[in-house]
């Protein structure tokens, strides 16, 4: 019996075979379809892929292998599937091409459709993709939109080989054959072989239709148009191949075709039809001419080989085509519209099936990873899911993942944003020098220090205090500390813990010129020199600043043993996994190459290529804007022992990050668990539990009954917890986004830091603070009226317990507490407001945090003062037992740590905050205990 596919090429017309898929490499089909079909190419794009990768195991075993041998990016990991594929494809085409004089045998791969409005990264990634395939007989596949012409001609001009893709109207058709032509003529201008240099314009088809019958089928039944349904898109193609027939008889074209070369063949695509009540051969028996190729789907190949009728129709009436073009303008059925509508259509539709596409690799890549991977997962209440979901969508549709990795300021206010994007090139592993700091590390142990003390702030210190909770001191390490206070009781409890003669002290400073860090330099500087001499002193100390600051000065005058260098677009809480957290690490002895390795899973699953649907960081980023939106701002992190150290961490980043322009993010870390019905409707949970210890599984499931969100991380190992250091990186800035601020700055901390400054500098002059008069004194406990008290109007004045009464009375329902203290950060004091903060939450049913000043002031403070102004706070102050003179100023610790204090709570009042301050005295233990007391008796 004849086959009716196998006639088509004695009529000039090749057929291409719109698939691809493994199996068909694998069992022998594609062979078949070469051999009794007469197929002698095919053409694949990002729906194809999806629908293959995601639609079995095929590709589990080539997937796998590549995860587990050398896992990449998801993008990369794709490619390395569909690049097999293609090579395999061509080189079963391979005879084909060589029978027929390099003539056809052609398999097309797609550059990415992110980049059809790019016409420069198009060219690039062409270029790229045309090495790697490495194959004579590839076409690359280009969109036909405007950025793309200028491509195609560049491409075709370097020699590549070019399948115009996303042609609808005659006016695209025209340019990208223009820029095929003038392609040629740059390469044989170029002493390039012109008949190594193939093209094909593939042209839309049953799309047009699928819009035009569309609109036909809403008028009336009896409207003339109905007459034209199922043919304009027919009569379209035809009147292009009349177009592609005038080129080649031209003398230009002839030119070429005497130096060898073959023309850039129409290539009809889309040819399925969509209307069931159309005949499923209806294109391609109506475009059958010689020079064109059908590149048909297996259904529709298959529907021709059983029943096609193989005649040359596409010359057969073109008056008849030229006049269903008229009647269909004259009609205002609007093609020229419509082809316009198509090709954008098609640039989204592409996007979002590779969007699936990456998506489907990148789920295929975490089940693979399995524990490997930290797992994520959210319960949600119905319309915070729905808008979570709609938010996803649009994340997706306007490229949230890939324009954060490329540093598009939009994505945020569009101000400075681009600048402090350098933490995403850390997440990977970029930031850091391996070999430096493994040195860094050999040495310090070989030095034989007992004691490492890393003087800091905020980033500086937050990051390596959870390294060395976590993880600790390997065999032979140091001791590692950190003191971020300038509480005197703090300040003398750390140093009678180390050896001076065998303590290494970091100063570690991005700005270098941060307060806290310069006087406790200055104050432990003093006691090393004095120990051991100036020219010993510097081997004991180590700085990490950023290049050219203060700090780096001061650190090579005083002949420190190392100056290691941050990196200037990186902000101090987005920098542990840059060198002012590395630089502990590298101390403390952990391997760093498998620590950044381990991160860099996670950055993998966060990356520009996974959408956001797929992407761990932003779903919970998105997840957490929309909450806050809707607000549940109180961020409330429930953790297994080993993960609760991560808890300081993620309050600074997302409290400084988010807080601020009366938005933000309020974590609560440390609030003991309670029982369900304590919590208010203001609330997000986030369980973080390491595997084998107990996260409260059995709250969170409570919690999602009653109708809390509940977001749940698993940990399998205790190394893999610095994944989460990249989680919550991309989720708070995409957080940021979501609530329409800049994550990368915070101001309100600068207006603390100028303000405790200038009372500092108060002292240091000799001249005091004007004492305040308190509202009472209660058993040596004084009380002052702050913010939202004026004058002490509606505060109780007889007793301390009266006071807070009086003032905690005004607490509403989305309102939350914060027990801000000016103390040394001991377990006891810890303890004690943990107590206090339990007790409130309990009977006020609100949220609650506790901060130790001035740690919290580079910490939570900016969401106190510039998120949402629903924090209703209680200073307490005190007075040192024994303060401490800070060497080369007039000036002592805790005049420091009472301007720092007082000067917050200034600003707290400028904001218009709600703040009562409770000095404790010089006895704090009883102080505080009395405290506890009032407490308890105001909450009666």
């Amino acid at each position: 019996m004849t086959n009716p596919l196998r006639e088509l090429s004695g009529l000039g017309q090749a057929v291409w075979l719109d698939y691809l898929h493994r199996r068909i490499l694998e069992d022998g089909e594609l062979a078949r379809l070469i051999a009794d079909d007469g197929v002698t190419g095919l053409t694949s794009n990002p729906s194809i892929f999806e629908q293959a990768i995601a639609g079995g195991d095929t590709y589990d075993s080539a997937l796998k292998a590549q995860v587990l041998g050398a896992d990449d990016d998801v993008m990369a990991l794709y490619e390395g599937l569909a690049i097999a594929d293609i090579r395999a494809a061509a080189d079963a085409f391979r005879p084909v091409y060589d029978s027929l004089d390099r003539r056809d045998g052609f398999v097309s791969l797609e550059v990415s459709p992110y980049l059809a409005m790019d016409t420069e990264a198009t060219i690039a990634e062409a270029r790229r993709l045309w090495r790697a395939v490495d194959r004579p007989n590839l076409m690359i596949k280009v969109p036909g939109t405007g950025p793309g012409v200028p491509a195609i001609r560049v491409l075709v001009g370097e020699g590549i080989n070019i399948n115009v893709t996303l042609l609808f109207s005659l006016e695209a058709y025209l340019a990208v054959a223009e820029a095929h032509l003038a392609g040629l003529e740059a390469h044989q201008a170029a002493g390039g072989d012109v008949s190594r240099v193939h093209g094909v314009a593939s042209f839309f088809v049953s799309r047009i239709d699928g819009v035009i019958d569309g609109k036909i089928d809403s008028r009336p039944k009896d409207d003339p148009s109905r007459a034209l349904r199922g043919k304009v898109a027919i009569a379209n193609a035809g009147i292009a191949y009349q177009r592609y027939l005038e080129m080649i008889g031209g003398a230009r074209w002839q030119a070429l075709a005497a130096a060898g070369a073959s023309p850039q063949r129409l290539l009809w695509a889309s040819t399925g039809t969509k209307d069931p009540t159309y005949s499923d051969v209806l294109y391609p028996e109506a475009l059958i001419g010689p020079d064109t190729v059908d590149t048909l789907p297996p259904k529709t190949l298959a529907a021709f080989r059983d029943h096609g009728v193989a005649s040359s129709t596409l010359t057969a009436d073109i008056d008849g085509a030229r006049a269903t073009l008229d009647r269909a303008e004259t009609l205002s059925l609007d093609l020229p519209g419509v082809t316009a509508a198509l090709v954008d259509d098609g640039v989204v539709k592409f996007a979002q099936a590779f969007d699936g596409l990456l998506a489907a690799v990148a789920d295929e890549r975490a089940a693979i990873l399995g524990p490997r991977l930290n797992r994520q997962t959210m319960r949600l209440p119905p319309d915070l899911q729905a808008d979570v979901d709609r938010r996803l969508k649009d994340a997706g549709r306007d490229a949230w993942s890939r324009r954060l990795w490329a540093g598009d300021a939009s994505l945020w206010t569009g101000s400075d944003e681009s600048r402090w994007l350098g933490w995403l090139g850390a997440a990977s592993g970029e930031a850091v020098d391996i070999g430096e700091l493994g040195s860094l590390g050999d040495e310090v142990r070989e030095a034989g220090f007992r004691h490492t003390v890393l003087l800091g702030m905020g980033g500086s210190s937050l990051g390596p205090e959870v390294l060395a909770t976590v993880f600790g001191s390997g065999q032979g390490r140091p001791r590692f500390l950190v003191l971020d206070s300038t509480d005197p009781a703090q300040i003398a409890r750390v140093e009678a813990e180390i050896d001076l003669a065998s303590t290494l002290f970091i100063v570690s400073s991005k700005s270098g010129s941060t307060l806290e860090p310069d006087i406790l330099h200055r104050y432990f500087w003093d006691k090393v020199t004095t120990a051991s001499g100036a020219d010993e002193a510097g081997r004991r100390f180590i700085a990490v600043t950023d290049p050219g600051s203060d700090l780096e000065k001061t650190a090579r005058a005083q002949g420190f043993r190392r100056v290691l260098k941050g990196e200037p677009s990186i902000g101090g809480r987005f920098s542990v996994l840059s060198n002012f957290g590395m630089v502990a690490a590298a101390i403390l002895g952990l391997d760093l190459r498998a620590i950044l390795e381990t991160a860099k899973i996670m950055a993998r699953s966060c990356g520009a290529s996974v959408p956001p649907a797929a992407n761990p960081g932003f779903s919970l980023g998105l997840a957490l804007g929309a909450a806050a939106l809707a607000g549940r701002d109180k961020v409330t992190f429930l953790s297994s022992p080993t993960s609760v150290p991560l808890g300081a961490w993620l309050e600074q980043l997302l409290a400084e990050s988010t807080g601020k322009n009366g938005k933000g993010l309020i974590p609560v870390a440390g609030e003991p668990a309670g029982d369900v019905a304590v919590y208010g409707a203001d609330r997000v949970f986030v369980f973080l539990g390491l595997d084998g210890e107990d996260s409260g599984k059995a709250l969170a499931a409570s919690l999602a009954n009653a109708g809390h969100p509940v977001i749940e991380i698993s940990v399998a190992k205790s190394d893999q917890l610095v994944q989460e250091f990249v989680r919550w990186e991309i989720a708070v800035a995409v957080a940021g986004t979501v609530l329409g601020i800049n994550p990368f700055d915070q101001p309100d901390v600068e207006a603390s830091k100028i303000k405790a400054r200038d009372l500092a500098a108060d002292f240091e002059a000799g001249r005091g603070l004007i004492e305040e008069t308190p509202l009472c004194i209660d058993a040596g406990v004084a009380v002052f009226a702050g913010g939202g008290t004026p004058g002490g109007a509606g505060v109780d004045q007889l007793s301390m317990a009266g006071a807070l009464r009086s003032f905690l009375g005004g607490v509403r329902g989305r309102d939350y507490v914060g027990l801000l203290a000016w103390i040394d950060r001991n377990d006891e004091h810890t303890e004690g407001l943990k107590r206090v903060r339990t007790r409130v939450r309990d009977r006020l049913g609100v949220a609650t945090v506790v901060g130790f000043g001035p740690r919290f002031l580079h910490s939570t403070g900016q969401a106190y003062k510039g998120g949402p102004n629903t924090g209703v706070f209680i200073e307490i102050t005190a007075k040192p037992e024994r303060d401490i003179p800070i060497p080369g100023r007039n000036l002592t610790f805790g005049q420091v740590e009472r301007a720092q204090a007082l000067g917050d709570l200034a600003v707290l009042e400028e904001r218009g905050r709600r703040v009562l301050r409770i000095d404790l005295g010089a006895n704090i233990a009883a102080g505080l205990e009395r405290f506890e007391e009032a407490v308890e008796r105001a909450l009666i």
